[in-house]
């Protein structure tokens, strides 16, 4: 049997920008009014993919297929030592941010090109080192990510 997970994040890509979300500014949840990717907590049963496409649907309103998963890594989680969470990357064509709708969870969205997440002060910390991963193990550059 698979050991447990905590969750899901997905890095996403609408055309050549990524989506991201300001998280909530209030007390008592983990980085507070930082910028961050779809994504969120387990429900019991589900796969590392089934948690990321309910996470997408029910906070920007997107169906991630499987088509569009780029790249797919289980990782250490951020802020309990001994679990894991899976992290996606995946692309949707350009005209996506048309079928966008923005769900209860966040302040706001806006698409960034790459390089300025990766320049974020307040992104959730793990987020930039994790899309740095992904670069890295790609060996591409920001500036010629699809070409």
């Amino acid at each position: 049997m698979p050991k447990p997970f905590h969750g899901a994040k997905t890095a996403t890509f609408i055309g050549d920008d990524l989506l991201m979300i300001m998280r909530d500014d209030k007390p008592g949840i983990d980085f507070p009014a930082h910028w961050d990717f779809p994504g969120g907590g387990r429900e019991k049963g589900e796969t590392g993919y089934e948690t990321a496409a309910r996470e997408m649907l029910e906070e920007v309103g997107l169906q991630l297929d499987r088509a569009e998963i780029l790249w797919r890594k289980r990782l250490p989680y951020d802020t309990a030592p001994g679990r894991e969470s899976w992290f996606f990357v995946a692309r949707f064509p350009a005209s996506a941010v048309h079928h966008i709708r923005f769900g209860n969870e966040g302040q706001f969205w806006r698409l960034m090109p790459i390089d300025e997440v990766l320049a974020l002060p307040r992104i959730v910390p793990s987020l930039s080192q994790r899309l740095r991963l992904w670069l890295e193990i790609r060996g591409d550059g920001a500036d010629h990510m699809f070409g």
